[in-house]
């Protein structure tokens, strides 16, 4: 399988001018071929594509087929970043690509290159670039991300001291920060054993960070600074807020315990996706509100049948790591729920005063 690339032209029009005495038409055309020196100068690239895992997805925050890693490479090679636009079907793709809104075209075809001679700069470029082992050479980087451990982290236990009802050095944080959201806070320790095994300095292939794997363009939203990302209550703190922002965007789902599978699953798969599969499961006469039926249906979005179908947004997911994300935090609670919550001596509303000793839950 090989991939197409197309590169537009932008077509050249005169513009209609309005003056005191009328109409006139530019004699200056006021678009000129959009070459390889002017995507440079913009540094930018428009690349439109379809979703699909040979093509463009989103995982995690890290963009990945096998296409959109191969353009990526000749953006890197030309200095220009890539802007991604994912359309419906090929049809959509030929339309932007025939109206010169876009730079390359990218899809799955036992075909060849392909350069529109009205960019010669740029064909020049990719002819001298390409060469036919570079798909496997992308696709080999794509399973490495996928199968080579994703987060680097310290693996801790699961239980601290199971003797001594502790779970985890931050028990004292999961607490205070759950209560905002009126969790329990052994879900919210179960949940960052899932992500990090509690380690505060874990990082991801892309980019999470932090006890609760924040990803740094989710820190800027919440308010926690990128420098900060590493704080373990600071990290704690802007994960709680994000699952409470969640929580709020899944309130039409009315059982708060079903409503926390969505959430969970949405904290690791995206609220999109997670949608999608809710209104293909609506569609198929399922409970779009019962996590058992939509979870058939976010396995489901990995095969075309489904993340191709007019109903679904947001394409292409890997959903088996979000269902088993769930699974695997479930049943990490239910070991939890035998560990008592102490009594710490503080409310977590109000503001906590410096003791002169640790104790135990202390960080």
């Amino acid at each position: 399988m090989a991939v197409l690339l197309l590169v537009s032209c932008m077509e050249k029009k005169q513009e209609r001018i309005v003056t005191p005495w009328g109409e006139v038409l530019d004699s200056v055309e006021t678009s000129e071929d959009f070459d390889l020196r002017e995507i440079q100068h913009s540094g930018q690239m428009i690349l439109a594509t379809i979703s699909g895992p040979q093509t463009y997805y989103d995982y995690h925050g890290k963009h990945l087929g096998t296409q959109y890693l191969l353009v990526q490479r000749l953006a890197d090679k030309i200095g220009v970043a890539i802007r991604v636009e994912v359309c419906r079907d090929s049809l959509e793709l030929a339309a932007k690509f025939s109206e010169g809104q876009i730079d390359i075209v990218a899809w799955p075809t036992p075909g060849h290159l392909e350069v529109s001679p009205d960019k010669p700069m740029l064909a020049e470029e990719l002819t001298a670039w390409y060469k036919p082992e570079m798909i496997e050479e992308v696709r080999k980087e794509e399973t490495s991300l996928l199968t080579v451990q994703r987060v680097k982290r310290h693996v801790f236990s699961p239980m601290l001291d199971k003797k001594g009802g502790i779970i985890s050095h931050y028990d004292k944080l999961f607490m205070q920060y759950s209560q905002t959201i009126r969790w329990d806070w052994r879900l919210m320790a179960a949940q960052c054993y899932q992500e990090s095994t509690f380690d505060p300095k874990a990082v991801s292939f892309a980019g999470a960070k932090g006890l609760m794997q924040i990803m740094p363009g989710t820190a800027d939203l919440l308010g926690l600074p990128r420098d900060k990302m590493y704080d373990p209550e600071q990290n704690i703190a802007a994960a709680a807020k994000y699952l409470g922002q969640l929580e709020g965007k899944l309130s039409d789902i009315k059982d708060r315990v079903e409503r926390t599978n969505f959430i969970l699953a949405s904290y690791n798969g995206g609220i999109h996706h997670i949608r999608d599969a809710m209104a293909l499961a609506k569609r198929d006469g399922k409970n779009p509100h019962r996590w058992r039926d939509v979870s058939e249906y976010v396995l489901k979005l990995a095969s075309p049948q489904y993340y191709n179908d007019p109903i679904v947004k947001h394409g292409y997911m890997r959903g088996s790591e979000t269902v088993d994300y769930v699974a695997k935090i479930r049943q990490r609670y239910q070991g939890y729920m035998g560990v008592k919550t102490p009594h710490l001596g503080f409310h977590p509303s109000a503001p906590r005063k410096a003791e002169k000793r640790k104790n135990k839950y202390d960080i």
